[in-house]
C-alpha cells in the first residue's frame, strides 16, 4: 500500500478521517501517514504541516488570480467574480456538499483553524486585488472587487452549505451575486 498511486489524495482522506473521528487538537502528522499507509517524510512532501492538509498553501490564491488574470477581457469585474466563483464552485465544490460540510465543522470547532481560514481569506483578497491591478483596475476599485469576491464566496458557502436543497454551489453564487444588483 506504501507504494500506491494518490499519495496526496491518501493523507487528505486520512486526515479527515482522523480529524473527524478524534478531533484536529488530537491528530498528529504520524498518524495521519500511518492511515495512509505513508510515512511522515512522505506526508511531509506534500504539506507543511497538518492545517495545510486542509488549506492548501498557496494553492487557492494562486488558482484565483489566474482566474481573474485569464477572465474574457471583455468582463467587467463583478462578472469576473461571477466567473471566478462559478468555476471554483463547480470544480471543487459541486457534488461534494457533505464533505465540505464536514470540513467546515472540523475548521469552525478550532480556534487555530478559524484564525487560519481568516489568513488564507486575507491572502485570497491580496491575491484578487493584485490580479485585478494586472487588470487595469485602480487599487482601490481592485481591493474593493477582491474584498467583494471574497465575502460572496464565504456567504455563498455558508448559504450553501445551510440549505437542505440539491442546488449546485455554483447556482448559490449566482443567487448571492444578484444580491449587489438590487436597487
Amino acid at each position: 500500500m506504501r507504494w500506491a498511486p494518490d499519495a496526496r489524495g491518501r493523507l487528505e482522506r486520512a486526515a479527515f478521517e482522523l480529524f473527524s473521528e478524534q478531533g484536529y487538537p488530537a491528530t498528529t502528522v504520524p498518524q495521519i501517514a500511518a492511515r495512509a499507509g505513508l510515512t511522515t517524510r512522505t506526508f511531509f512532501r506534500y504539506f507543511a504541516d497538518k492545517r495545510e492538509v486542509i488549506f492548501g498553501g498557496n494553492e487557492i490564491p494562486e488558482a484565483a488570480a489566474h482566474l481573474i488574470r485569464t477572465a474574457p477581457p471583455e468582463l467587467e469585474p463583478m462578472d469576473v467574480i461571477l466567473f471566478l466563483l462559478r468555476n471554483v464552485a463547480a470544480r471543487k465544490f459541486d457534488g461534494r456538499k457533505e464533505e465540505t460540510a464536514a470540513w467546515r465543522r472540523i475548521i469552525n470547532g478550532d480556534d487555530s483553524l478559524r484564525d487560519r481560514d481568516a489568513r488564507k481569506r486575507a491572502d485570497l483578497v491580496l491575491a484578487g486585488r493584485a490580479a485585478f491591478i494586472e487588470r487595469g483596475e485602480s487599487e482601490l476599485r481592485a481591493t474593493l472587487f477582491a474584498e467583494t469576491g471574497a465575502l460572496v464566496f464565504h456567504v455563498a458557502l455558508d448559504e450553501w452549505l445551510s440549505d437542505p436543497g440539491s442546488q449546485p454551489m455554483a447556482d448559490t453564487v449566482a443567487d448571492v451575486i444578484k444580491l449587489f444588483h438590487v436597487g
